[in-house]
């Protein structure tokens, strides 16, 4: 595993790229960091749902899975699940048969 650095056009360190398992590793210290050194009105944690408010989308990222694998597990097209993720409403149903998939790993 490798971290690339990207610089700026001064040449200047500005970007760190790491492997997300170390991101994930991190990602704790990196919060507890920067709550310290910035007021609580200076920073403000990432939430996903403030920006992703489709129920399928959520439900698929909070799981850790790309619309391609989700597709598998439902015998659909990526491209439907795409098309889900744009509606603003999904009906019970569907979102039934999306926790469905999602949860065939935890049984």
């Amino acid at each position: 595993m490798s971290l690339q650095i990207i610089k700026s056009v001064d040449g200047k360190a500005e970007y760190v790229l790491l492997p997300v398992n170390i991101y994930h590793t991190l990602r704790n210290e990196i919060e507890a960091a920067l709550k310290k050194k910035y007021s609580n009105d200076d920073y403000v944690s990432f939430e996903l749902t403030d920006y992703v408010d489709n129920p399928v989308a959520l439900a698929r990222i909070n799981a850790g899975m790309t619309q391609e694998e989700l597709a598998k597990r439902m015998n659909v097209t990526q491209a439907y699940i795409s098309k889900l993720e744009a509606q603003s409403k999904v009906t019970a149903k569907v979102l039934k048969k999306i926790k469905a998939a999602i949860e065939v790993d935890k049984k």
